[in-house]
C-alpha cells in the first residue's frame, strides 16, 4: 500500500514539474494592431497564428505549427500606429503595426513627434502591404473632391492613429483645416454607422483594401470615395516622401464602380530593440516560412501582398538585429 502510494506520489510529483517546465518554456509575444474593423487585426491574427507554436504543438515537419518553439503570440485590438508605437516604448506591448511614416518620425522625434522625446528604441520586424488612404463620402452629399470636404460633417479618426495624422496632412494640402470642417473623430466603424444614419458626410481610414467597416457599410449604403492625388496637389508628395501613388480598384467596394487614385503608406511591423536578438530572428524566419505563405494567401485579401521580396520596401527605421540576421542569411541583404 505504501510502495502504491508512493509510486502515485512520484507520478504527480513528475506531472507537476513537467507541467512547470512546460510553463518556463512558454512565452507571450503581443501585437498591437488597430480597430477591430479595420486591416490591422485581422492580418495581426493571421501573424499570431504563424509565430505561434505553444508548448505540446506538433513540429512543423510532422505538420503542426512552423512558429517558434514556446511562442504564444496574441493580436490585440488597439487605436492604431501611433498607440502601438507608444505601447512599444512603453513596455506594454512587444509589437505592433504602425504606418511608415509614423515609425519614422516616432524614431527620429520629427514630425508629429517633435518636441516629444524619439523612440531611438524602435526597430523594424517587416514592411507588409501598402495601406491606402480612404476619403469614403455619402454619395447624396455631393462631396467630389477633398476642396468639397469644406463645411461639412467628417471624422478623421480617432486620437492615436496614423490615419488622423495623414487626415490632416491631406486637408492642409488641399488648402484646409479642421476649423474648416465639422470634425468628429471616430473609429471607421462608428463612422459608417453615423453616416448610414445621416449624421455624417465623409471620413478617412487609412489601411488595406477591402476594409471591412466599408464594405459593410457600401453594402447597405450610396457611397462614393474621393480621389487623392500628388498630381493634383503636388505639395503633399513633395514634402512628405513616404507616401506613393496608389489605385483602390473599381468593383473593391458595392456601388464604387470606377477605380479611384489615392495615396498610400506602408504598414510596417515593428518592435523594440530590447526584443531577444534570436526571438525576433525565429519570428521572422516564421513569416517567411512556406506555411505561413498558405496562411496569409488564404486569410485575408492583403496577405498576398505580404512577400518577402518586399519586406524591407520603405523602411526608414533600423532593422532589429534578429530580422537583420534573417534576411541576410536569406541573401535579401548583403
Amino acid at each position: 500500500m505504501k510502495f502504491s502510494t508512493l509510486l502515485a506520489g512520484a507520478s504527480v510529483a513528475l506531472t507537476v514539474t513537467a507541467a512547470a517546465a512546460s510553463a518556463q518554456d512558454m512565452s507571450f509575444f503581443r501585437i498591437g494592431t488597430g480597430g477591430t474593423a479595420g486591416t490591422y487585426y485581422p492580418i495581426g491574427g493571421l501573424l499570431a497564428n504563424a509565430i505561434s507554436n505553444p508548448p505540446g504543438s506538433r513540429s512543423c515537419e510532422e505538420g503542426g505549427s512552423c512558429g517558434v518553439p514556446g511562442l504564444v503570440a496574441s493580436a490585440l485590438s488597439s487605436n492604431g500606429s501611433v498607440a502601438n508605437i507608444n505601447g512599444i516604448a512603453g513596455g506594454t506591448l512587444e509589437s505592433g503595426f504602425a504606418q511608415s511614416d509614423v515609425a519614422t518620425w516616432a524614431y527620429s522625434g520629427t514630425g508629429i513627434w517633435e518636441g516629444k522625446p524619439a523612440v531611438e528604441s524602435l526597430r523594424a520586424i517587416a514592411n507588409l502591404y501598402p495601406e491606402s488612404i480612404h476619403l469614403v463620402a455619402d454619395a447624396a452629399s455631393g462631396i467630389k473632391s477633398v476642396a468639397d470636404l469644406k463645411g461639412k460633417r467628417v471624422s478623421l479618426d480617432e486620437p492615436g492613429s496614423g490615419t488622423l495624422v495623414d487626415a490632416r496632412i491631406i486637408l492642409e494640402g488641399y488648402g484646409l483645416s479642421e476649423s474648416d470642417v465639422t470634425a468628429e473623430f471616430l473609429k471607421p466603424d462608428q463612422a459608417a454607422d453615423r453616416m448610414r444614419d445621416g449624421a455624417m458626410d465623409a471620413f478617412f481610414f487609412v489601411g488595406g483594401y477591402p476594409a471591412g467597416a466599408i464594405a459593410e457599410l457600401a453594402s447597405q449604403h450610396d457611397v462614393t470615395l474621393v480621389p487623392i492625388s500628388c498630381e493634383e496637389v503636388p505639395a503633399i508628395c513633395e514634402t512628405y516622401s513616404f507616401f506613393a501613388s496608389n489605385t483602390v480598384p473599381g468593383g473593391t467596394y458595392e456601388g464604387v464602380d470606377e477605380d479611384t487614385t489615392t495615396l498610400s503608406v506602408g504598414a510596417q511591423w515593428v518592435t523594440s530593440a530590447s526584443q531577444p536578438d534570436d526571438l525576433i530572428y525565429g519570428i521572422t524566419k516564421a513569416l517567411w516560412n512556406e506555411n505561413t505563405r498558405k496562411l496569409l494567401d488564404a486569410g485575408h485579401s492583403k496577405g498576398k501582398l505580404i512577400t518577402a521580396d518586399t519586406a524591407l520596401d520603405g523602411v526608414g527605421i533600423p532593422l532589429h538585429p534578429g530580422a537583420e540576421r534573417f534576411y541576410r542569411e536569406a541573401g535579401l541583404i548583403q
